[in-house]
């Protein structure tokens, strides 16, 4: 009784919280679940119901009505702009939907804080919410007391809309089966954008509500939506009360978790999200299509081609011929002769496929370079030695605040092309290969701190440890397909955040590592302490570390990877050991993440949380989306732009980098759905499709995946 009375106020509060998460994450719930939206930015959605309720909050009942009706409205209308923004991408998969509306995150936290501040703000309720009352002998917040009684009255509701409304079965049958409910007269577009609404209105009431528990201020809604996701993960999709079940439990283990085990806590709420995705991903079953989704529509691509088609004659070998053979390929009988239908369909599309200068490339390279001798390894080379030649010259033309940006580029190049081989060969797209870049990164600091500063050594020691990590999680990670990818690894993210910040004995917690021994290029040299010598070291291990992987990708090791993203049940029918090449391959990104972490860390000279948390994977995976889901080169180039607008753009607009940044996500989805590659063959098909591809989503087993052409095959 003593213990359950010294724990009292931290287990109510942990069901305050609880509730305070429920009702942010049903509307999370409602978007994913029944939209089929990922909503990264539902926690900008609750800041706007915050933010608005302790601006008009002045201590009266009129003042919090006021609040809670404008905080509920203006977060409505943002969810219906949601709807509004995210239709067009509504065939190309929840990939660029994340990629979306984190940039309208971005966006939306800079212009809160351009309009209410950068200071949490104060929340005054009225008085008779503002006092304590007697619970079992303690005093406890009136206000939380009567949260609690209203967010389970909010259950009850939304519970009963759900199940016996019209308006529920509507919603219902919009996720169920959207075409069935046209037939009965209901628009599901409109639908939809109800959907979102609603979403957009239930966090922003919770915004309002929650201001007293949860403050508007700098990362709150990061927070919000981490907890969110949480509890979406561990409560399902399907119904309230399992959502609020789990939301009680989460606010349980933020709050009594930290008073009882505060050593673990940090880690429970990612590890519990992390088993409950993999337990599942193990029950279900087996992907039996692991390839892209056909994009949708696009008309501006469409007339892009046609006028291309008018301007050039297309040359022999075009990438529609390399698909072509591979539609023939894979229709082949598996188990012919020496090697299979599919790995022939693997390797006639992945000639295209595997590295940075497949064959459209060729268009843009003079003819007389065709006529040499291997002339076609010419024209596939010819982007690379540009890129190359630029590369080299920079120190030449740039300051050395620029000069310390690129080699910073560099490092986050060799970070996006790892996600690359994940989210573009082995269709694994991944929001958490941050950790092993984090491994890699705090294995080369604290290398130097203990005297093992040769370059080539830390380069070495550092891709090892990252590729043992790598290892270990990779069997939660290749068995899973497509959004629950995205979330186990945002997980595996976290977790390793978590441990950065609690082991401050290797990693100086929150503070970051600062003060270790420069890096020496070779054994007998001096540290490099010049930008320009530690340019030209980041860039001699950036051309080996990506040459090295553009030659496993073009080898037959890498036609098979992409064999198995892109015709998987064939490749398993035909005896292919998939789920061994996806651990390969995991391993091996892991690795080239670890190099790029050891980079980051020579290059800065210093190291903190910030350089491998959440935003840094999101930006990974722009870069990755910047410059084609499948090229290499277009992944450095990707990378480049955002350090550019991330770090030197940004600094003639001191405070707006995040706008920045979020204006270059939502231009990126727009206005390059398949990429810088995409743009290379001046089309908006064949070659474009395949170095562009939309990540393979979750569907059942039985469902047709849509083809270039547009037809639907099983």
């Amino acid at each position: 009784m003593d213990l359950l009375d010294a724990h009292l106020i931290p287990a109510v509060d942990g069901v305050a919280f609880g509730l305070l998460l429920f009702v942010v994450a049903a509307g999370l719930s409602l978007a994913f679940g029944t939209a089929g939206v990922l909503n990264l930015s539902h926690g900008t959605l609750y800041a706007i119901g915050a933010y608005t309720g302790a601006e008009l909050s002045d201590g009266t009942w009129g003042g919090l009505a006021l609040g809670l009706a404008a905080g509920t409205a203006a977060a409505c209308v943002a969810g219906a702009g949601l709807s509004a923004a995210t239709a067009p991408l509504a065939r190309r998969g929840h990939l660029a939907q994340a990629l979306l509306t984190f940039g309208l995150a971005l966006i939306g936290g800079d212009l809160l804080i351009q309009l209410f501040g950068a200071d949490e703000l104060p929340v005054r309720v009225p008085e008779a919410l503002d006092s304590s009352v007697m619970l079992l002998g303690h005093r406890y917040p009136a206000y939380r007391l009567c949260f609690i009684v209203m967010a389970v009255l909010l259950a009850a509701f939304g519970t009963w809309v759900l199940t016996r409304t019209r308006m529920g079965a509507a919603v219902r049958a919009a996720a169920d089966d959207p075409q069935m409910l046209a037939a009965t007269g209901h628009n599901p577009r409109a639908v939809h954008t109800g959907v979102l609404a609603a979403a957009g209105a239930l966090a922003g009431a919770a915004g309002v509500l929650g201001a007293p528990i949860l403050g508007p201020g700098p990362g709150t809604s990061e927070n919000v939506l981490m907890l969110s996701l949480v509890v979406v993960v561990l409560g399902g999709l399907r119904s309230l009360w399992a959502t609020f079940f789990a939301a009680v439990a989460v606010g349980e283990v933020q709050t009594l978790g930290v008073s009882l085990v505060p050593d673990l806590a940090p880690y429970l709420l990612f590890a519990a999200m992390a088993a409950v995705l993999v337990l599942r991903s193990r029950f279900a079953e087996p992907a039996t299509a692991h390839g892209p989704e056909g994009p949708a529509p696009d008309p501006i691509a469409r007339l892009r081609g046609h006028l291309a088609g008018r301007l050039r004659r297309r040359p022999r070998g075009t990438p529609g011929t390399a698909e072509a053979t591979a539609a023939s390929g894979a229709a082949e009988a598996p188990g012919a002769a020496g090697t299979s239908g599919a790995y022939r369909a693997a390797e006639a599309a992945g000639a295209d496929r595997a590295g940075a200068a497949p064959r459209g490339y060729g268009n843009r390279v003079p003819k007389w370079i065709g006529r040499l001798p291997g002339g076609t390894a010419w024209r596939q080379a010819a982007p690379l030695l540009v890129l190359l030649v630029v590369l080299i010259s920079l120190p030449a033309l740039l300051d050395a605040y620029s000069i310390s940006l690129a080699g910073s580029a560099l490092a986050l190049g060799l970070l996006a092309v790892s996600v690359t081989i994940l989210t573009g060969y082995a269709g694994l797209p991944t929001l958490g290969q941050t950790a092993p870049f984090a491994v890699g990164a705090y294995a080369t600091a604290n290398l130097a701190d203990a005297g093992w500063t040769v370059g080539p050594v830390q380069i070495v020691l550092s891709a090892l440890a990252a590729a043992v990590f790598s290892a270990v999680v990779g069997p939660a990670v290749i068995r899973a397909r497509g959004t629950t990818v995205l979330m186990i690894t945002l997980a595996v993210g976290e977790l390793t955040g978590a441990v950065v910040n609690q082991l401050k004995s290797v990693t100086g917690g929150a503070d970051g590592l600062v003060g270790f021994p420069a890096t020496r290029a070779l054994w007998g040299g001096e540290g490099m302490l010049e930008e320009s010598e530690l340019y030209n070291y980041a860039l001699v291990v950036a051309v080996v570390a990506v040459s090295i992987t553009l030659l496993v990708l073009r080898s037959p090791a890498g036609k098979l990877l992409t064999g198995t993203r892109g015709a998987e049940a064939r490749m398993r029918a035909s005896g292919h050991p998939v789920g061994r090449y996806l651990l390969v391959a995991h391993i091996c990104a892991g690795a080239l993440a670890g190099v790029g972490g050891s980079l980051m860390v020579t290059v800065q000279q210093y190291l903190s949380p910030a350089d491998v948390g959440f935003e840094i994977a999101a930006f990974a995976l722009l870069a990755v989306v910047i410059g084609g889901t499948t090229s290499v080169i277009g992944a450095l180039l990707g990378a480049g732009l955002i350090v550019a607008t991330r770090d030197w753009v940004a600094g003639s607009w001191p405070g707006h980098g995040p706008l920045l940044l979020g204006v270059l996500f939502v231009a990126t989805v727009y206005v390059l759905p398949r990429g810088l590659a995409g743009l290379r063959g001046g089309s908006g098909g064949g070659h474009g499709r395949s170095s562009g591809a939309p990540v393979p989503e979750d569907r059942p087993p039985s469902a047709p995946t849509p083809n270039p052409a547009g037809k639907v095959s099983p």
